[in-house]
């Protein structure tokens, strides 16, 4: 499988931020409408979404209710990213994704313990609607995105939510090129399901060990579908090695039930 993942997220958030550096849509002037833009380049309004929230990470716009998304810079604003680049190389990439074992992991134990009755119901709509869509592309990806930013929720730390939804959102292309594969061997579609589903059932039953557990394994997998290699990392579980042999002689876990 090719290593540089691209999209058509990519190339629409790229050639936006050209139009934006050359002047073709000054400072504070405001950008066209979704349906408007999608129009112009021939893609999704969804498409447009995640290149306009790709613009505004990089500080360029700003999206307010009812203003529509104003032009704030020609430049980027230096800060933090995942990714060096709209392509992500592989070493690049498997770095990003265990990144994301060991935050989501985190993220899904805290869901685990904190969430509420509305967060189960949110989780289980999402995962309910992703079922019904398990063979529509585009909308599989969404709605992947949108669990795993769920649980994020779920913490009730807005700053889980907020990092996640951010990372989440630089990997759209990785999760495309995932769901895209899954949807080219034969069953996976439904083992991704069912590896949502043991980390709501975890979730749902306050596990946090297991919720923890059951992330990293459904994050692992992809990642392995992915042709990434992640060194250090149990083949089975993607924890640490050393944390598994430890499970292995009856070392309590990390995280209490």
């Amino acid at each position: 499988m090719a290593t540089k993942l691209t999209s058509l997220t990519a190339q629409v958030a790229e050639i936006l931020e050209d139009a934006i550096c050359s002047g073709v849509y000054p400072v504070g002037t405001n950008l066209p409408s979704g349906k408007a833009l999608g129009q112009m380049h021939g893609v999704s309004q969804a498409v447009i979404r995640e290149a306009t929230e790709r613009l505004r990470s990089k500080g360029l716009i700003d999206s307010r209710q009812g203003l529509g998304r104003i032009v704030r810079a020609r430049t980027e604003v230096n800060g933090f990213r995942v990714l060096s680049a709209m392509v992500a190389d592989c070493a690049e990439l498997s770095s990003v994704f265990e990144l994301r074992l060991d935050l989501e992991g985190a993220a899904a134990a805290l869901a685990a313990v904190r969430r509420t009755d509305e967060d189960l119901a949110k989780l289980s709509d999402i995962l309910i609607t992703l079922g019904e869509n398990i063979h529509d592309l585009e909308a599989s990806v969404e709605l992947d995105l949108a669990f795993h930013t769920a649980v994020a929720v779920a913490t009730h730390n807005p700053h889980y939510g907020a990092l996640l939804k951010y990372l989440n959102l630089q990997l759209r292309q990785a999760v495309h090129a995932a769901r895209y594969n899954a949807l080219t061997s034969g069953p996976l579609p439904q083992t991704v399901q069912c590896e949502h589903l043991a980390v709501f059932e975890a979730i749902k039953a306050r596990d946090a060990y297991g919720a923890r557990a059951a992330v990293m394994l459904h994050l692992h997998r992809a990642a392995c579908h992915l042709e990434l290699d992640i060194p250090g990392r149990d083949q089975d579980t993607g924890m640490l090695e050393s944390t598994t042999q430890a499970d292995r002689e009856g070392s309590k876990p990390l995280v209490n039930r």
